[in-house]
């Protein structure tokens, strides 16, 4: 009894760090900076925490609250609140999803080794077709470890992630300092208005899909909400601190990256190298060499690889573990003997070679393949958040058939307006940030997320037909 009681006491702090560390990396910093013109990031980053960050975690919080006893997922929240054959879409789209995000791992680890070895940014010079050709390797030879259940890479994954965490917070700080503590030279930081406020033109418009990408996902914690000492006062405690937390790491990290980077002639390749010119830069100030920059690319592969793993293997399990199997073809549940879905690895291993080749057809350069995966990204990983602010929705229309401790807001009225503002706002910046000047990527930004989420209405008529035969 007492174990138990332990387990309820997680205080408003401590689910702020876990939190932080589930939404929050320093690429998101890398990407803003690259994306909104320097910065000019920050205010831009402001707007999206005040608008759609506090209201999107606060009514995490309430759901989280309300289905205590369903693991936190959002298709169980669906089928509490509407019925499996949503809950089922729902499941769908958060696994689909991880595809484009499972496809720009390869390049991801090749950048990282490529810095590891060389030092240098020869990476972007490389030829596209062949980059994609070793990311199809790459992505084979990981497939095969996480159908192995490779438990030794998930947990070296917790480890590489803590690493990065500390690393991403020591950089904002040592870089700062560096100018007072080692006289280092770096760019004057113009903190004017005309050189801070950002312009509110198309660019602007169609780049919001990266700002919603980064601040998602806190829905991971949601589970812990009723696990606290007292969740109706210390939820919304945690998620302000949250917020707090990672509004200074933006500000403070744009900030560094400003006096390193000049606002107004960002490098083409920031995307691609940017946290390796970083952590190189920091090596210089500190006279250290590439120290910092090889520790972050040790920290990256290992990183890369073991999120890869994870996410082949753990929304896959989400999806066919909790929804109806009226749904999931029967062959989908055949496991091998390390207990993974083998067949669907083998359904992720078609998606993913797809998604790989096919960019190297209108892709010319590895910076803009870079580019356009985070924008890709930006498009697509969002759709899983839509089903968050539908189940509120369906929450607050439910009205007293749900108890919670913890409630953003008391009306129903109120919860529809927050629901809606948040539902329509991730819509809106996802379909703009479809947006490309090249019609290639123009044409796959707009069929990629609808393919993908199509694939998931045919999965039930194949389910029951089999389930037809058997009977």
């Amino acid at each position: 009894m007492q174990k138990k009681l332990e387990h309820k006491n997680i205080l408003w702090y401590t689910l702020a760090f876990m939190a932080f560390s589930t939404v929050w990396s320093f690429g998101n910093v890398v990407n803003g900076f690259s994306a909104y013109g320097g910065l000019k990031a920050i205010i831009s980053w402001i707007i999206i925490f005040a608008i759609y960050f506090i209201p999107y975690s606060l009514m995490v919080g309430e759901l989280g609250s309300a289905f205590k006893e369903e693991g936190g997922g959002v298709s169980s929240w669906i089928n509490a609140t509407v019925g499996p054959k949503l809950a089922y879409l729902a499941g769908w789209t958060y696994w689909v999803v991880h595809m484009p995000y499972i496809s720009q791992k390869p390049s991801r680890i090749l950048i990282s080794l490529s810095w590891m070895i060389f030092g240098d940014k020869r990476i972007s010079d490389a030829n596209v077709v062949m980059i994609q050709m070793v990311s199809l390797v790459i992505f084979a030879i990981v497939l095969v470890l996480a159908s192995r259940g490779v438990d030794f890479i998930k947990k070296v994954a917790a480890l590489a992630g803590s690493s990065m965490f500390v690393m991403s917070l020591l950089f904002v700080v040592l870089a700062l300092a560096a100018p007072s503590i080692m006289g280092a030279k770096v760019n004057h930081l113009d903190l004017s208005a005309k050189s801070l406020m950002p312009v509110f033109d198309w660019k602007f418009l169609s780049s919001l899909s990266i700002l919603v990408f980064a601040v998602g996902g806190c829905e991971k914690i949601s589970p812990y909400v009723n696990k606290m000492k007292s969740p109706a006062k210390d939820f919304p405690k945690g998620m302000i601190a949250l917020v707090i937390m990672v509004a200074i790491t933006a500000m403070l990290g744009t900030l560094a990256l400003g006096l390193m980077f000049d606002s107004n002639n960002i490098p083409k390749d920031l995307m691609t190298n940017g946290t390796y010119y970083a952590f190189q830069k920091l090596g210089e100030y500190y006279h250290v060499g590439n120290l910092f920059m090889i520790i972050y690319a040790v920290a990256d592969f290992i990183g890369q690889v073991s999120i890869m793993i994870i996410s082949i293997d753990a929304p896959l399990r989400i999806l066919i573990e909790s929804s109806d199997r009226r749904f999931i073809p029967q062959s989908l549940y055949k496991q091998n003997k390390y207990g993974a879905y083998i067949n669907g690895h083998k359904l992720i291993g078609v998606i993913i070679a797809i998604l790989i080749i096919i960019p190297a057809f209108g892709i010319k350069d590895v910076d803009t393949l870079v580019v356009w995966l985070v924008k890709l990204n930006a498009v697509c990983m969002p759709l899983r958040y839509l089903w968050v602010f539908f189940a509120y929705y369906a929450l607050k229309k439910a009205g007293s058939r749900f108890n919670s401790e913890y409630r953003f807001t008391k009306g129903k009225v109120s919860g529809y307006i927050a629901a809606a503002w948040c539902f329509f706002f991730t819509a809106f910046a996802c379909i703009l940030g479809m947006y490309s000047e090249d019609s290639f990527q123009l044409v796959l930004n707009i069929i990629t997320p609808f393919i993908l989420i199509g694939l998931g209405l045919v999965l039930p008529t194949i389910a029951k037909k089999q389930l037809a035969q058997n009977d």
